[in-house]
């Protein structure tokens, strides 16, 4: 479906609703009594003429929008409730009595000496309705018979009794049928209020695809979209990108098949999981939509991390082989070169071992690529580590190329300094090559979306063919002839899947591109007068660091267990980040702690080497600070302004 078709439908749509809702307004001013409608924010959604007319109402007061509380204190001021010493005070307890809404119904005598019964009832989505219906003349003769009473006749009399017995059972049925109605009230208001905790998009469309029920989560599981989105149709939710994704599963579960999905939503850059599944009382369709960015960045490392055992396996044997035949030519080239032969086999001789010698430099090659390596991310502050990069990177280049560094980046990353700058490195050198002896390197890193964190590196070069596009980032492939190995960017390429991002080569007006894209996880700066919750089972490792914490300014508590740190972290709400060892007392290790105390920091330390499964599992979640350490190591880790004497 075209935009514009459906902006068409949309119009018709706005027309037909408009036109509905004036037949509403129409047939709601025909009725006698007086009605109101309020939404769960307490703002006039809907109501009649006579509501105006009973309590002389203005007309901002009438209009969808009004505020209760407002109308409350027009009435009040008005001596609707009669003499109230304390305005304030009336109006706040009638907005909170509004607030916890519970059905009900009474009769109450007006300051007019009008008597209106007045009965209200809530609403499926929040808010309530009230009726009022003037009961005056109701009463007048209810006061009439009760004062003729002794002139009736013993019949009227009975029968009078008999109908008051089932008006009295009708009103125990009434109460029964309220209090029903408030238990379902209740039990609904428990129910949307677990769908808003749920970290998920919970809602439903009907056949026509608008949405009918939402639990107002979309803007967190898709930023930039609405929250309340009752009534809107699902495109103009979405938008036009997203829409058409979901599109076509969206018509498998209208028709009867349920249908789970990943796509990467254009707007935010979020990774979004969504399962359709059909609601065939109403032929629509329930929505469940998850962010699984974080998910699908760890599972991108994870497949990155097998591939590379496997890699590692198939060429470990081949490279010792290889490595055994290459030490036989060496040591047979080196005989004979000492042998006295012809003039003409000093260049072959010399081929022979320069040959050899490119094999032993690229099998080196082979296993730093097969070789195991962790992302191992640390809080950097990334102008500082760009302003290191620019100095390295700056002497290896000619006297013609300029290169130009730069970032908006305020604050502090978690990121892998050195394999960030081995591969941006590799790049630089890369784009020096492909400028020759003059050209212009700029290197940009910028923040998206608050989820990634991008390294674009632009160069004035001659760009990227059409094939090297197809297979720059294919192990051997390059286009320096016997200058190069081709496996430049192929490492670069190893740690960006590593860390769970990604690399994207391309061209420009001007030359090449090339962006490398990592997961962008802020570390936070912590000030010197924090409350820290230390969770370390050594004694006297506890006690060191607890002094490194306090003559850094901050106050410490200690805990030994991931038990023990959960139950302070509960009963103690003023901690601002929790400082934990990865081996702890009891069989729970820290590493638990991180998704327990979310959104809580939580960083860990440990001794364990880099190798071992729970130091890796460890910096796959979090921060991790390698022991032993120093006061000032521990303090740069957590981003104070000045290194610590």
């Amino acid at each position: 479906m075209t935009a514009s078709k459906r902006r068409l439908i949309g119009l018709r749509r706005m027309a037909e609703k408009q036109y509905t809702d004036a037949l509403v307004q129409a047939g709601l001013n025909l009725i006698g009594q007086a009605l109101s409608i309020y939404d769960s924010d307490l703002k006039l959604a809907a109501c009649n003429a006579r509501f105006a007319e009973m309590f002389d109402l203005p007309a901002d007061l009438t209009k969808p929008g009004a505020d209760f509380e407002a109308t409350i204190r027009h009435l009040a001021q008005r001596g609707e409730y009669g003499d109230i010493d304390d305005f304030d005070a009336f109006v706040a307890v009638r907005v909170k009595q509004a607030s916890a809404f519970q059905p009900h119904y009474m009769e109450r005598t007006r300051a007019n000496g009008r008597t209106i019964s007045v009965e209200g009832a809530p609403l499926p989505q929040g808010g309530w309705v009230t009726v009022y219906t003037d009961i005056t003349e109701v009463k007048s003769q209810e006061q009439l018979l009760r004062t003729r009473s002794e002139l009736l006749s013993e019949e009227v009399l009975a029968r009078s009794e008999e109908l008051a017995a089932t008006n009295r059972k009708l009103a125990a049925t009434v109460s029964a049928l309220e209090e029903a109605q408030r238990e379902l009230t209740e039990m609904e208001a428990r129910t949307r209020l677990t769908t808003e905790m749920m970290p998920a998009h919970i809602a439903h469309v009907d056949s026509s695809g608008c949405y009918t029920f939402s639990n107002r989560r979309l803007s967190n599981v898709m930023p930039g979209r609405p929250s309340k989105i009752v009534g809107l149709h699902i495109s103009d939710a979405l938008g036009e990108d997203a829409y058409a994704r979901v599109l076509p599963h969206l018509q498998m579960a209208l028709a009867g098949n349920p249908s789970t999905f990943e796509f990467t939503d254009a707007l935010s850059s979020r990774r979004i999981r969504v399962a359709f599944t059909p609601d065939e009382s109403e032929n629509g369709v329930y929505i469940l939509s998850m962010d699984v960015t974080e998910e699908t960045q760890a599972r991108a490392a994870l497949q990155q991390t097998r591939r590379r055992e496997m890699a590692a396996q198939l060429t470990s044997g081949l490279a010792h082989d290889f490595s055994n035949l290459l030490t036989i030519i060496l040591g047979m080239q080196s005989k004979l070169a000492r042998m006295r032969l012809p003039a003409e086999a000093d260049p072959l001789i010399t081929a022979t071992l320069q040959a050899a010698r490119r094999g032993g430099d690229l099998l080196n090659r082979i296993a730093d690529i097969t070789a195991h390596r962790a992302w191992r991310p640390e809080p950097i502050d990334v102008s500082v580590f760009l302003t290191d990069l620019h100095t390295l990177a700056a002497p290896s280049l000619p006297d013609g190329i300029k290169i130009d560094i730069s970032t908006d980046i305020t604050e502090r990353a978690l990121l892998d300094p050195g394999q960030l700058q081995d591969s941006l490195l590799n790049l630089i050198l890369n784009a020096r090559d492909a400028c020759g002896s003059d050209g212009i390197i700029q290197l940009r890193a910028t923040e998206v979306r608050d989820t990634w964190i991008d390294f674009t590196l632009d160069d004035t070069g001659k760009g990227f063919s059409k094939d090297a596009l197809k297979h720059a980032l294919d192990p051997f492939f390059t286009t320096k002839g016997d200058g190069g190995s081709g496996l430049g960017l192929s490492m670069v390429y190893d740690m960006a899947k590593l860390a769970g991002g990604q690399l994207q080569v391309g061209n420009t007006a001007t030359g090449a591109r090339v962006t490398l894209r990592l997961p962008l996880r802020h570390a936070v700066r912590h000030l010197s007068n924090e409350l820290v919750l230390l969770v370390e089972d050594s004694s006297d490792l506890r006690m060191t660091i607890r002094d490194m914490l306090t003559s850094l300014g901050h106050s410490v508590i200690e805990a030994t267990s991931v038990d023990e740190a959960l139950a302070l972290a509960r009963g103690v709400p003023d901690i601002a980040f929790v400082l934990s060892d990865i081996s702890l007392e009891g069989s729970a290790l820290g590493t638990e702690l991180v998704p327990s105390l979310s959104p809580k920091p939580v960083y860990l330390m440990t001794s364990l080497p880099v190798t071992d499964p729970r130091h890796q599992d460890a910096a796959s979640k979090t921060a991790v600070l390698p022991k032993p350490f120093t006061k000032s190591d521990l303090a740069a880790f957590l981003g104070h302004e000045a290194d610590p004497s």
